[in-house]
């Protein structure tokens, strides 16, 4: 089945072993020599390459990038117990010291950005700045009702396909077969498939619960690094508001705006991609900036 590395842009991933928490999945670009660190952390149900292939190449000419495959998605690390948002930003900073990486410009895809607000909470030395994407300081009101109503429908396949009740060739045809209703290209259809037949389900059913409890709101305003959001004006999952206000609730936030939907990385890849640019050159900038004075 081809890999990640087959994807056109795509780098391959390795396996990396965090001390004490267990072994990951990352995707590298080593960019050019003492360049900044983009860590890319993706959204539910998505994993590393999956959520940011269309960003690799443009984010690789200017700065380090590593994506990781979250707790419980793809190849990432294993579950021994419940699902937390917290542990996935205790991986991300125990991932970043074990590569030697002093800090990081910490980029959060939807469930991605709870996890890179926390990753700058209980882990500050280890961030430089912040760029958050499609994403809010809490999923309340109507981004709330939204995500429920578009996630939690989509699960209940999965929670089949991750069953430990069925051997895991009858879950990869389940997953396949479901796969196939929606991707008609056979090539994305393959490679899809190499990204989440590894997931465990369960634990993305936990990590939606996750999202819809979660809440900075009483902390995100103390955010003191460079920070930008880009906003998806579209989305119908988590709303354009409710970006707009994790904007405005951080003292210097840029807004970046992008014409598409909550799947702008996947179905508007290019404009993505040159939003998700600007807001990392600004992030970057204003970080240079300020070690400078």
């Amino acid at each position: 089945m081809p890999s990640a590395a087959n994807r056109p842009g795509v780098p391959p991933g390795r396996a990396i072993e965090i001390p004490g928490r267990g072994v990951t999945w990352v995707r590298e670009i080593p960019g050019p020599r003492g360049a900044p660190v983009v860590l890319l952390l993706h959204g539910l149900g998505a994993t590393g390459g999956l959520n940011w292939f269309s960003v690799f190449e443009a984010r690789g000419k200017r700065y380090r990038v590593i994506a990781v495959d979250h707790r419980g998605h793809g190849r990432g690390v294993r579950l021994n117990g419940r699902f937390r948002l917290a542990d996935c930003a205790d991986d991300a900073a125990a991932l970043v010291a074990q590569l030697g990486i002093e800090r990081v410009i910490a980029v959060g895809y939807s469930m991605g950005g709870p996890v890179a607000q926390l990753l700058w909470h209980r882990h500050r030395t280890r961030v430089a700045g912040l760029v958050f994407c499609a994403t809010s300081r809490n999923f309340r009101g109507s981004s709330r009702r939204h995500f429920g109503e578009v996630v939690f429908p989509a699960m209940i396949p999965g929670l089949a396909f991750g069953s430990r009740l069925f051997p895991k060739a009858l879950r990869k045809k389940m997953l396949r077969d479901f796969l196939a209703q929606r991707i008609k290209n056979p090539t994305s259809l393959e490679w899809v498939i190499s990204e989440v037949s590894d997931h465990d389900f369960a634990a993305i059913f936990e990590a939606a619960a996750s999202v819809m409890r979660y809440s900075s709101a009483d902390w995100i305003g103390s955010i003191d690094l460079p920070t930008a959001v880009v906003v998806t004006e579209r989305d119908q999952l988590v709303t354009p508001d409710a970006q707009r206000k994790l904007a405005a609730s951080i003292p210097g936030a840029t807004v970046h705006s992008v014409d598409g939907d909550h799947g702008a990385c996947a179905y508007s890849p290019r404009e993505f991609a040159t939003a998700l640019l600007d807001a990392c050159e600004s992030v970057a900038d204003r970080g240079s900036r300020r070690a400078a004075g």
